[in-house]
């Protein structure tokens, strides 16, 4: 069982801080004020977070905001000073390979969201592997609502996880919609009052990390390269899995506590 400890990697005025609790990560966003827009610093304060997060060896990494948002799209003043050509390329290809590494990383990616989740905070949520949401958030790609469009892998989740024709309404109309329709729809796992945010994405996060590491971190792929694949290249691929978990203690725990009839221990926490 490994040790709970947290390290906090920054200063209060950082953009992003990250904290490691046993094998629980978190990154949470961290310019309240502002409602935490995404900014050349809270891009660059993802991605270190995401990488202390394969550092430590993980089981989980939750991404939560500070304040009354999760985040409410990017930073529009400074956006509107940054040069086009290589400035806003510049930001966008960072955070582009944050959500890379994101989908491709063993650990379990959870956003936890409340108040305002638009433009690039909704595509960022719709990019983590779960998500929860407290009643109170409210959801929009906002991208149309000033002349753009989408980016953060918004284009990428929304059509997977609610259809081609609902992502086509949701991304041209940039409606409001609350946490309700959220979850209806698939962009969200649950809705939580908002008071009992934290608790149920702690939860969720402790159960993960008690979980077999190794299986999750295959099953985790092997579903993010479904839509991808034709049936015989996931038959194939689930094939290979399967094969390398059977090799794991894992494996050995779990089928013993099945026969056992008890529940596994595999040694996450």
């Amino acid at each position: 069982m490994a040790m709970s400890h947290t390290v906090d990697t920054g200063q209060e005025t950082d953009a992003v801080l990250y904290s490691l609790t046993g094998s629980i990560a978190e990154a949470r966003l961290n310019r309240p004020a502002k409602l935490n827009p995404l900014s050349t610093e809270m891009v660059d304060g993802l991605s270190a977070a995401v990488e202390r997060a394969y550092d430590d060896g993980a089981a989980v990494l939750i991404l939560r905001g500070n304040g009354r948002a999760f985040m409410a799209g990017g930073d529009l003043q400074r956006l509107a000073k940054i040069d086009p050509a290589s400035g806003v390329g510049l930001m966008i290809g960072t955070i582009h390979r944050c959500l890379e590494r994101m989908a491709a990383a063993p650990f379990i990616t959870i956003a936890a969201v409340h108040g305002p989740v638009a433009g690039a905070g909704l595509s960022i949520a719709m990019n983590a592997d779960l998500a929860i949401a407290a009643d109170d958030a409210r959801f929009t790609m906002a991208y149309a609502r000033i002349g753009a469009s989408p980016d953060c892998g918004g284009t990428y989740a929304l059509p997977r996880l609610v259809g081609l024709r609902r992502a086509m309404e949701i991304a041209l109309f940039a409606d409001d919609f609350c946490a309700e329709e959220a979850e209806r729809i698939g962009i969200v796992n649950r809705v939580v009052p908002a008071d009992q945010l934290d608790d149920a994405v702690s939860e969720m996060a402790r159960r993960l990390a008690r979980g077999p590491r190794q299986a999750q971190a295959r099953t985790k792929a092997l579903l993010r390269q479904s839509l991808d694949n034709d049936l015989n290249a996931q038959l194939r691929a689930e094939e290979t899995a399967f094969r390398a978990s059977t090799a794991t203690p894992e494996f050995k725990e779990g089928v013993s506590a099945f026969l056992e009839k008890r529940k596994p221990t595999f040694g996450g926490g």
